[in-house]
């Protein structure tokens, strides 16, 4: 995901440059945080895997938010940033309950479907239009997943599904991200993000104790896993800062087909950890969907050049 920050870059080419491999550093290395919540996953649920996440990033984004003085929430802005947190709260979850049952590959190949249904809820919330060759590369892009998701289901079930629930809640994640452009700072944005989302999923625990809910119990982790928990959080937040770097160096529209590297080192870590290979479906799905969504990224850049023409 590439955050509201974009909107601030510099158009330099060697700022372009560095905003790329910064982006690319960061796909790299974020895939071992879902390597970590997968380790997390074979002792602990999923609702108490992602509140150590955002644990994590509360104690490591606060000494930022104080560095740069962002404590003061623009106004207008509070209940937007809210939002963000519970949407991702949401994506996480469902991601790390999905990498319970799925390969990394699989699960991650499912979530690249997000930047299709957020060109479609851009449209719907934003105004953005979508002219009729986007509209068939979205469809050809559902395709691609359902490529991956028919024998995926045959073998892994419902929890198949997931990914899919994390990239429509990614969807609404990032949109309202774009809402907020130049409005919060970023560092102040994430802080936010992980106390909203801790606090929700703090009491989705207890409710689910409460009522028994499966997928929401707490086991105090053992020393091993606070080590995991410490690694995944460390990387979440790295690897976030670097997007940020990013942003603020180049175009959303240059930087977002790089972000398609995180499916090359998913598929890496997945061999190297747990011996995981993608099936040739899931291969030939991710082909299409990748197609499709570099050739989305490529229109909308079309498109953004004509509306600087314009305002010249």
């Amino acid at each position: 995901m590439i955050p509201a920050a974009s909107n601030h870059h510099r158009t330099s080419s060697k700022s372009t440059t560095t905003g790329i491999l910064q982006l690319c550093a960061a796909m790299l290395f974020i895939p071992g945080l879902d390597v970590f919540a997968k380790l997390l996953g074979q002792g602990l649920d999923p609702v108490e895997v992602t509140f150590m996440r955002f644990v994590m990033q509360i104690l490591l984004m606060a000494p930022l938010v104080i560095w740069a003085r962002q404590w003061h929430v623009p106004t207008g802005t509070l209940m937007m940033q809210f939002a963000r947190g519970i949407l991702l709260a949401i994506a996480t979850v469902c991601f790390f309950a999905a990498l319970q049952h799925l390969p990394m590959a699989e699960a991650i190949s499912i979530y690249f479907v997000q930047p299709l249904i957020l060109t479609a809820l851009s449209a719907i919330f934003l105004g953005e239009q979508i002219r009729q060759r986007r509209i068939i590369a979205i469809i050809i892009g559902l395709f691609g997943v359902m490529v991956i998701l028919q024998p995926s289901l045959v073998i892994f079930g419902t929890p198949a599904l997931y990914p899919l629930a994390t990239a429509l809640a990614m969807a609404g994640y990032v949109t309202i991200t774009r809402q907020l452009a130049g409005k919060a700072h970023p560092y102040q944005m994430q802080f936010i993000v992980g106390v909203t989302a801790a606090f929700a999923l703090g009491m989705t625990m207890i409710i689910g104790q409460m009522f028994n809910i499966v997928g929401t119990g707490f086991i105090m982790p053992d020393t091993q896993q606070f080590e995991w928990i410490i690694y995944m959080g460390l990387i979440a937040t790295i690897g976030h800062i670097f997007i940020v770097w990013a942003a603020n160096n180049a175009p959303a529209s240059v930087l977002a087909p790089f972000q398609y590297m995180e499916i090359i080192s998913s598929v890496i870590l997945g061999y190297l950890v747990f011996g995981d290979l993608p099936a040739k479906s899931t291969v030939l799905g991710v082909i299409i969907i990748v197609a499709c969504g570099i050739y989305l990224f490529h229109r909308e850049r079309i498109a953004a050049q004509k509306d600087n023409e314009q305002d010249r």
